[in-house]
C-alpha cells in the first residue's frame, strides 16, 4: 500500500462529535489501494480487560477523489473516551495504522497500547456546533442601493432614475431600506427564509465596505427606526436577518482615522491601524492609490481603506461593541465577515465567545475565498462563503473546464475537508456583488440557469440566491452585477421566476434528505453527471446533462418505480433519456 497516502488527524473533520452525540472516524488512503479498512477500538481503561483490539469494525468507503478514498464510521463511546487504530487490508498488504505510524499487522501491534489514537476525554462544550436553524435556511443576498426605493425622500441629491442599465462604479440609484420592507411579502412568497444584506451603515459609497459609522445605519438608507421595523416585519415572516461586518478595515472618512490624518504620530489612534512610517496623507511619501508603495497596511492598495490593527485590545473591544450591539438592540440574527481571512484568528476567538455569550444561536459566517479548515474548528466561524466548492460546481456547468470526475473529485474533496455539521451550514452561492452574475456566464441561457441552480438547490449547505437572479437580472463583473432590481413585471421573466418558486419549495421540503442523506455518484455517461441521495425511508435520484445533445442512463427497476419531483425526461423500455441541458429528480420509497 501506499503509506505516504494513508491520513488521519484525531480532533478534526477526522475525528469529531456530531450533533447527533456519535463519534465520526474518517481514514483517507489512496485511490483503489486498501480494499477493506477496519476500525479497532474502545475505552484505553479497558484495553487489556475486554480485549477489544480483536475486534475489528468494517468501514465504509464514503468517498472518492482522482487520487483519494475516504472511509468513515461512527461509534458512541460510552464512557465518553476512546483509544483507537485501522486495518487496512489490500490484495498484497495488511496494515495497522495508529499514532505512530503504519506496521504490519501482529499481536504484539495490536496489543501495545501506545500505537493507537487516543481521544482522552470527548467534552461536549469542545464540539463544533451550529445554529439548528441555520442549516434549514434558504438565503436571498441584498445589495440595498440597488434592491428597491422604498423613500424618494433620502435619496442622494445625484440620484439617476431607476433602470437596469449598466452602472458605474460611483452611481446611486436610491434604494433604501424601506425598499426591502415593501418587498418582504414578494420573498415570503418566494420561498426565502433568509436575508442577507450588504454593509448598511453610514459611508460615502454606494456599497458601503468603506465604513464611517458601524453604529448609524447610512441615512440614504434609513435610520434605527426604519432598520428595527425591517427585522421586525422580516422575523414575523420567518425570516432571519445577516448584516455584514467590515472588520478589516475601515473608511478614512471615520473618525479614527481622521485623527490619524491630522495628528499624524500624535493621534491617539495610530496604533488601531498598521503605519509603517509617516506622514500617511495620500499623495506622499509613497501613499497613491493602488500603489505597492503605501506607508500603511490598507485593503488590497487602496488608501481608502485603511487596515485595522484587530491585535490592539482598544480595536478589538470597539469592534466587539459595534458586533453585540446590532444583536442587543435590534435582534439580527447572524454576521457575514467581510475579508475575514486577513484579521487574526486571536481576535475572532475572542469574538465569537462574546457573540454567542448574548446570543447562543447566532451564525457567524466568514468571507473567505479557499479551503478553510483554521477557522471552522468551532472558536471562531460556523461556516464560511464556499467558494472552492460552488467555483468546482460553475466550472463544470457554465465554462464547462472539467470533465464528470474532476467534478465529483473536487466536490467529494470539500465534502471530507469539515465536519458533517460544519458542511451543513456552509453558504452556496453561484454569484454574488464580488462576481459576474451567472446568467452572463451563460450568456443568458435560461435552461443552463435552472438546471445550475437545481443542482445548487440539491447540495448539502445552504443555498442563496443574489437579488434579480429569479427574475432574469443579469451583468458582468464590478460594477455591472449590481444592476438595479428589477420590478416593472412586463420586464421579469416570469417563466423563470415560477420555477426559482418552485425550486425552494422542492428545497424546504425536502432539506432534511439533502443535508443527512448518504451521497452516492452515479456511474454515467459523458456529460452526464447523477448521483443520490438516500436515508432511512427516501432516495433522491438525480440525473443533469450538460450536453447541447440527448443524453441515456439506464434504466434501473428501481428507477421505473420512483417519481419525478421536478424536471422534465423522457423513458424508453431501457433507459431515461434527458435532452439537451436538462434535468431530472426523482424520488423513491425505501
Amino acid at each position: 500500500m501506499e503509506l505516504a497516502a494513508i491520513y488521519h488527524r484525531p480532533e478534526s473533520e477526522d475525528a469529531f462529535l456530531h450533533s447527533d452525540g456519535r463519534l465520526y472516524l474518517r481514514l483517507r488512503t489512496k485511490k483503489a489501494d486498501a480494499q477493506k479498512v477496519y476500525l479497532i477500538g474502545g475505552d484505553p481503561y479497558l484495553f487489556t480487560v475486554d480485549n477489544w483490539w480483536r475486534e475489528q469494525r468494517p468501514m465504509q468507503r464514503v468517498a472518492q477523489t482522482l487520487t483519494h478514498d475516504y472511509w468513515e464510521i461512527t461509534v458512541e463511546p460510552p464512557h465518553h473516551r476512546w483509544q483507537y487504530g485501522f486495518v487496512l487490508e489490500s490484495q498484497t498488504d495488511t496494515l495497522f495504522f495508529g499514532d505512530r505510524g503504519a506496521f504490519p499487522v501482529s499481536e504484539r501491534v495490536l496489543t501495545y497500547a501506545n500505537y493507537y489514537f487516543r481521544l482522552p476525554y470527548l467534552h461536549a462544550i469542545d464540539a463544533y456546533r451550529a445554529p439548528t436553524w441555520a442549516s434549514d435556511t434558504r438565503w436571498y443576498q441584498i445589495f440595498p442601493e440597488r434592491f428597491a426605493n422604498g423613500n424618494p425622500s433620502l435619496s442622494p441629491t445625484d440620484v439617476r432614475d431607476w433602470s437596469q442599465e449598466s452602472p458605474t462604479t460611483s452611481a446611486f440609484y436610491g434604494g433604501d431600506l424601506q425598499g426591502i420592507i415593501d418587498h418582504l411579502d414578494y420573498l415570503a412568497e418566494l420561498g426565502i427564509n433568509g436575508l442577507y444584506l450588504t454593509p448598511v451603515f453610514k459611508a460615502p459609497s454606494n456599497h458601503k465596505y468603506d465604513t464611517e459609522d458601524y453604529f448609524t445605519i447610512d441615512p440614504h438608507f434609513g435610520d434605527d427606526e426604519t432598520f428595527q421595523r425591517f427585522v421586525d416585519e422580516a422575523h414575523h415572516r420567518g425570516m432571519r436577518i445577516m448584516l455584514d461586518a467590515v472588520f478589516n478595515h475601515i473608511g478614512d472618512r471615520s473618525p479614527q482615522w481622521q485623527d490619524v490624518l491630522q495628528h499624524e504620530e500624535k493621534s491617539r489612534f495610530k496604533d488601531w491601524f498598521h503605519i509603517e512610517s509617516f506622514p500617511v496623507q495620500t499623495g506622499v511619501n509613497g501613499n497613491i492609490e493602488n500603489e505597492p508603495t503605501l506607508s500603511f497596511d490598507t485593503f488590497a492598495f487602496t488608501t481608502h481603506m485603511p487596515k485595522l490593527n484587530t491585535a490592539n485590545p482598544e480595536v478589538q473591544d470597539y469592534l466587539i461593541s459595534i458586533a453585540t450591539y446590532w444583536i442587543e438592540k435590534f435582534g439580527i440574527d447572524a454576521w457575514r465577515l467581510d475579508v475575514a481571512n486577513e484579521v487574526d484568528h486571536h481576535f475572532w476567538k475572542k469574538m465569537k465567545t462574546a457573540l454567542t455569550a448574548i446570543k447562543p444561536d447566532i451564525y457567524i459566517l466568514g468571507e473567505i475565498w479557499h479551503s478553510a479548515q483554521r477557522w471552522l474548528e468551532g472558536d471562531e466561524f460556523h461556516a464560511t462563503m464556499n467558494y472552492p466548492y460552488i467555483e468546482t460546481i460553475n466550472d463544470y456547468f457554465i465554462d464547462k473546464s472539467i470533465d464528470e470526475a474532476t467534478l465529483i473529485s473536487g466536490l467529494n474533496t470539500q465534502l471530507m475537508m469539515y465536519r458533517k455539521d460544519t458542511t451543513a451550514v456552509m453558504f452556496n452561492m453561484l454569484d454574488s456583488h464580488d462576481t459576474a452574475r451567472v446568467l452572463s456566464r451563460m450568456a443568458n441561457d435560461k435552461q443552463r440557469l435552472k438546471q445550475l441552480l437545481a443542482f445548487l438547490f440539491l447540495q448539502k449547505g445552504t443555498p442563496c440566491l443574489y437579488y434579480g437572479t429569479e427574475v432574469g437580472l443579469d451583468g458582468f463583473n464590478d460594477p455591472d452585477c449590481r444592476k438595479c432590481m428589477i420590478w416593472d413585471e412586463q420586464a421579469q421573466d416570469k417563466d423563470l421566476l415560477a420555477f426559482t418558486k418552485n425550486i425552494l419549495s422542492f428545497r424546504k421540503q425536502y432539506n432534511h434528505l439533502i443535508q443527512t442523506g448518504h451521497l452516492t455518484w452515479l456511474d454515467t455517461p459523458n456529460e452526464l453527471i447523477g448521483f443520490t441521495l438516500k436515508d432511512e425511508a427516501n432516495q433522491l435520484t438525480a440525473l443533469f446533462n450538460r450536453s447541447p445533445e440527448t443524453r441515456r442512463y439506464q434504466q434501473t427497476a428501481a428507477l421505473k418505480e420512483a417519481r419525478p419531483i421536478i424536471g422534465h425526461f423522457e423513458t424508453t423500455t431501457s433507459h431515461i433519456q434527458l435532452q439537451a441541458n436538462d434535468f431530472i429528480v426523482l424520488e423513491q420509497s425505501l
